[in-house]
């Protein structure tokens, strides 16, 4: 299912002019060897563009159309065209070795193979390059000493004549593609994507731009040992995919993940996401609405007043097709392989209406400072992170599953919430808006919390036990607060974890605590106050429960946090 939804991707792209044909790809170029027609070597032109990063300036390598180039993992395999220093030069940063003498020598062979029958003038220059060129002498040519540590870094290089870059020429690009069609090398099958019968590809392109993943590329279809194997079928023969699906699926999930503005990291995994006809502006609704920002927050918040109203959506003038298929994957790397972390497709209106009701069950009473109105999938794992550790990243496969909790509108993963009590718990009773946020979001869909609208803040009208123990500790903190001005520690950093857990245990020695605080009060009207205020609270339970479970220690945390709210309100009012 995902080749197939990359594959149709990739038509979609190649229909636009945004994708390469069968047996070409995008390979980032750092250098043209400028050749005479005798094949000489006249210079090199740079090929580098200037990017802003930050407050750097970086060059970097331009993206060119190239043949196809191969995968390579270990021995000697030339590409045509485009290719490093030790197969067009025969030569590396430390010279030229047997085994790099080994490397020009195979593009040597194929370049004068492919290009046989082939007798303009570009054509010509290379082939005469690769009969005269002498890689022993390649360190001493004048037109390399003075750039040869850049030429020689790795970086792929390319012939032109002048401003004409080999690979763009009519004739030899001719004889690239019916070299091609003619290779019959590899086996016969029915191709698990396309269902037609094909040649199988026994590797397939590697997969860049997955964080975490090898820089030269991960495979996301591959078979390394005879485990993973099937009736004697080697490599990628065990789940045949055509040639053509294979540089389809390949070159459409490179060109997404190439896409960095609609590309984001949720802890270890990289989500990607494109709709089926290959229209920007659905990645960039949805990028938006997953990730919302301070600039585009009023706008996110109109496309949900759009679906609520059953009114027409739009971005950027543009109306939106809520019927249209819409894909969401995630990738996680894996050695040299890729791991799937989810997978998820459906209407992008159906999409967007999950996505609202989990933000209406997020939405919460915020402080005065807080200018963010939603709070994205990234944030929320952001608040069960530790915040003082070196590796500030949620636990492995949590991101995934929230997000696919998210967009599928089921029960958020379990570690979700005992992660985000876990880091409440570590810091003491410090519960962030983003944390109560979760807590109630939790509570409704995975315990089906009454009323999930009634306590985006204060409820003064439930008298569950947990949710009035948290008011009531509140409560007690704010009169402590009052007794001793500018206090550093209070109620909350000793008794918070051993109230919201064990609270019929606590809150006796609480109680007492609180007579000696009230009257330290000098305020007559602050003591009737908070006194008025427990006695109303306490009048809505029986007695403090011996225990909360986990339900019951978030609806506590929920309690705490409104009562905190409420005081802040007020004293904002004032």
């Amino acid at each position: 299912m995902i080749l197939q939804a990359l594959v149709k991707y990739y038509e979609a792209l190649l229909e636009d002019g945004k994708a390469v044909p069968e047996g070409w790809c995008m390979a980032k170029v750092a250098y043209a060897l400028n050749l005479s027609k005798e094949g000489d070597l006249r210079g090199v032109i740079p090929l580098k563009q200037s990017y802003e990063r930050g407050k750097k300036t970086v060059w970097l390598p331009e993206p060119r159309k190239v043949p196809k180039m191969t995968a390579r993992s270990s021995g000697v395999s030339a590409n045509f065209l485009c290719d490093n220093s030790k197969y067009m030069l025969g030569a590396d940063a430390q010279g030229s070795g047997k085994r790099v003498k080994e490397c020009f020598e195979a593009a040597k062979e194929k370049h004068l193979k492919l290009l046989k029958d082939v007798h303009n003038d570009m054509a010509e220059a290379v082939k005469n390059f690769f009969m005269t060129w002498n890689p022993e002498e390649a360190v001493k040519h004048p037109k390399l000493a003075d750039i040869w540590e850049e030429v020689t870094d790795g970086s792929n290089l390319i012939f032109c004549m002048g401003m004409k870059e080999a690979q763009e020429d009519p004739e030899i690009s001719r004889a690239w593609e019916e070299s091609c069609t003619m290779n019959e090398e590899e086996s016969q099958g029915i191709c698990i994507v396309t269902g037609r019968k094909e040649k199988i590809a026994r590797i397939h392109t590697t997969i860049k731009g997955v964080q975490g993943a090898q820089s030269s590329g991960a495979a996301l279809v591959s078979f390394n040992a005879p485990a993973f194997e099937s009736y004697g079928k080697e490599q990628s023969y065990n789940a045949p995919v055509g040639e053509y699906a294979a540089f389809a699926y390949t070159t459409a999930l490179n060109y997404l993940l190439s896409q960095r503005k609609y590309v984001f990291q949720l802890g270890d995994t990289t989500v990607v996401f494109w709709d089926e006809n290959g229209e920007e502006t659905y990645q960039k609704a949805f990028c938006m609405c997953a990730e919302p920002e301070e600039d585009n927050m009023e706008a996110v918040k109109n496309i949900f007043e759009n679906i609520t109203l059953n009114r027409p959506i739009a971005i950027d003038e543009i109306e939106l097709d809520r019927n249209r298929k819409f894909y969401i994957l995630g990738l996680a790397p894996n050695a040299a392989r890729l791991s799937v972390r989810f997978f998820y497709q459906n209407s992008f209106g159906n999409i967007l209406e999950n996505m609202k009701a989990h933000y209406g069950r997020m939405e919460m009473v915020r402080p005065s400072w807080e200018s963010r109105d939603l709070l994205g999938v990234g944030d929320m794992l952001w608040e069960t992170v530790n915040q003082k550790s070196k590796d500030k990243k949620p636990v492995p496969n949590m991101a995934a599953a929230v997000l696919s909790a998210i967009l599928s509108n089921s029960r958020y993963p379990g570690n979700l919430y005992t992660n985000t009590l876990i880091r409440i718990r570590a810091e003491q009773g410090k519960i962030t808006w983003g944390r109560a946020s979760i807590v109630k979001a939790y509570l409704i869909q995975n315990y089906g919390m009454e009323k999930g609208e009634d306590f985006v803040g204060l409820n003064e009208e439930t008298n569950d036990a947990a949710y009035v123990s948290g008011r009531i500790f509140a409560v007690l903190e704010a009169v402590q607060e009052e007794a001793n001005p500018g206090i550093n520690a209070t109620i909350k950093d000793r008794y918070f974890n051993s109230a919201c857990a064990t609270p019929g245990t606590i809150f006796p020695i609480l109680m007492k605590l609180k007579n000696s605080h009230i009257r330290k009060i000098n305020a007559p009207g602050k003591k009737i106050y908070y006194e008025k205020l427990l006695t109303e609270l306490m009048g809505k339970i029986r007695d403090f429960p011996k225990r909360l479970t986990l339900e019951e220690q978030g609806r506590f945390m929920l309690g705490y946090y409104h009562q905190v709210q409420k005081r802040y309100e007020k004293k904002e009012e004032a």
